[in-house]
């Protein structure tokens, strides 16, 4: 009951906290196509990049986009290839669009992974581990990882993202060499994996 409570109160934090990002205005999708030249290159035409380390972006929401290279800018998150390319998204209305572009693209999909592994890790998803203060990650990011409500990016789609993009984040965060989860959720919950852990819920995702 203990770690309900504590998500629950966190869950109401974040909400709070979300406002201000809502507050700013609408991206134009269409506008969003041609500025977002520069960022296909690793992420795909559609969002849809293929290699690995490159997070897909294909139908992540909008908002939770803005606020990550946002985060590159004002050096809240570090890449060495995105903490740069962050200032060529040009002035905030040209990052709302570019997020716009991407966010109405068919919502990124992976291919079923059927193995040990991946069942481990859908267990591990969908119930967490309440003795040890593992919150199941459906409750923020949805039964199948596409999130939960355009109204709070702060979780955003997981569900058919790279394997290894989903290891190396859940890695970040245990590690705590990336800090820009509101109330430091996704780290208290990363601490607590182990690597087997952290590869088996990644190998679920990325099929969903």
């Amino acid at each position: 009951m203990a770690v309900v409570k504590k998500v629950v109160l966190m869950l109401s934090t974040v909400s709070l906290l979300s406002y201000g990002i809502l507050t700013q205005a609408a991206g134009d999708p269409v506008k969003g196509k041609d500025k977002a030249a520069a960022c296909t290159g690793c992420h795909g035409e559609d969002g849809n990049s293929l290699a690995p380390n490159f997070p897909k972006l294909a139908g992540q929401y909008a908002d939770y986009t803005v606020k990550q290279v946002n985060d590159f800018l004002h050096n809240k998150r570090a890449d060495p290839i995105m903490s740069g390319m962050a200032a060529t998204a040009g002035s905030a209305a040209d990052l709302a669009d570019i997020a716009a572009f991407f966010a109405i693209q068919k919502t990124m999909k992976g291919v079923a992974v059927k193995s040990k592994k991946a069942l481990q890790g859908r267990t591990l998803y969908l119930k967490g581990d309440q003795k040890r203060g593992v919150y199941g990650c459906v409750n923020c990011h949805g039964k199948n990882g596409k999130g939960m409500s355009k109204s709070n990016p702060y979780f955003p789609v997981v569900g058919g993202q790279h394997k290894d993009y989903l290891v190396k984040t859940l890695r970040d965060f245990k590690a705590k060499t990336r800090r820009n989860d509101p109330g430091g959720m996704m780290a208290d919950i990363a601490v607590k994996l182990t690597d087997a852990e952290i590869d088996a819920v990644s190998e679920y995702l990325s099929g969903l």
